[in-house]
């Protein structure tokens, strides 16, 4: 039978996270063999694809792509891991073992194409994401290089996550979870799937999995 949530909820139940800088989970084995198989195949177009983005993702806002409705229904693969992702399992385990308010979030999932040239500047999720999961989806040979980078607050690289294929770095944004990726040489492409839990304050609803979260009202 068939697991109804993400492999990696047994793993975070059983490994204590590491410390420094920040308290986080290293990851291997994230997604299942379908999933990343339909990750690689999607090719949503160069236009997709970023090189220098001066730091900051949101400067390509028109061109980012997401794993939202239409995307779910043209394929199962893909919408089998959103509700692995949104499975009351596992957000019990991202709530338990580390320490993730989610009951009113909605669950984000980000197909990230960057080129060479590509930086992001040291910042901290803080806001209205509740959970940060980045998982490396890079085939080249370098791809271990290309991992994010766990930083201090002036933006020197402490840890460096595995950009092997499949890996994952999981934290809970707080003001001491400064990462980026300190620019470096990217042979072809570094493919990444961000997955992020938002509260209701999220405003780009077009970018969620299954839209804003529904909470039921307590009762009386």
């Amino acid at each position: 039978m068939r697991s109804d949530a993400p492999a990696l909820t047994e793993k975070l139940a059983a490994m204590q996270p590491a410390q420094v800088p920040f308290t986080h989970w290293m990851l291997d084995s994230v997604l299942e063999p379908e999933a990343c198989e339909a990750l690689l195949e999607w090719e949503p177009g160069e236009d997709a694809r970023a090189g220098d983005v001066g730091g900051r993702r949101e400067t390509r806002n028109k061109f980012r792509v997401f794993v939202d409705p239409a995307t779910r229904a043209r394929d199962t693969r893909l919408d089998r891991m959103a509700h692995l992702f949104d499975s009351e399992k596992a957000r019990s385990v991202f709530r338990d073992v580390c320490g993730a308010e989610l009951d009113d979030s909605a669950l984000r999932l980000e197909l990230c194409l960057d080129t060479d040239g590509f930086w992001l500047e040291p910042h901290t999720d803080i806001g209205a994401k509740r959970l940060t999961l980045l998982i490396s989806l890079s085939t080249n040979d370098k791809n271990g290089a290309w991992g994010t980078d766990l930083m201090s607050p002036e933006g020197e690289s402490i840890t460096r996550a595995s950009g092997a294929f499949n890996s994952g770095v999981l934290f809970i944004p707080s003001d001491k979870t400064w990462h980026g990726f300190v620019k470096r040489p990217i042979e072809g492409t570094r493919r990444t799937l961000i997955v992020n839990f938002v509260d209701p304050a999220w405003r780009a609803v077009h970018e969620l999995a299954f839209g804003p979260r529904a909470v039921a009202a307590p009762s009386a």
